[in-house]
């Protein structure tokens, strides 16, 4: 495992669909392209002192696209959607 579990975990996907998967108790975070989904049980488990259940993980690959003239590409990224033992809850937001 990495030294810091910051590093696995990245970010929380803020969208409509990963917003209605909380009340299943599922999260949903961007996380190191290089970690697995025992790395990322551990991080998270630290990070939130949560109980974590199950991992599941997805690649999401860059797509091409066009500036004006110029032609780019976005970042490859990976997502995992985490879903916590009945009772445990992470506050993601000072409302929630």
């Amino acid at each position: 495992m990495k030294v810091n579990p910051r590093d696995i975990v990245k970010r929380p996907v803020v969208t409509e669909k990963s917003m209605s998967l909380l009340e299943e108790n599922k999260y949903t975070f961007i996380v190191d392209l290089k970690s697995n989904k025992i790395e990322i049980r551990k991080a998270v488990e630290e990070l939130f002192n949560v109980k974590v259940e199950k991992v599941r993980t997805m690649r999401v690959k860059g797509k091409y696209k066009r500036v004006r003239t110029r032609w780019g590409k976005t970042p490859e990224v990976k997502k995992a959607i985490v879903t916590l033992k009945a009772g445990n809850k992470i506050q993601l937001f000072e409302g929630m």
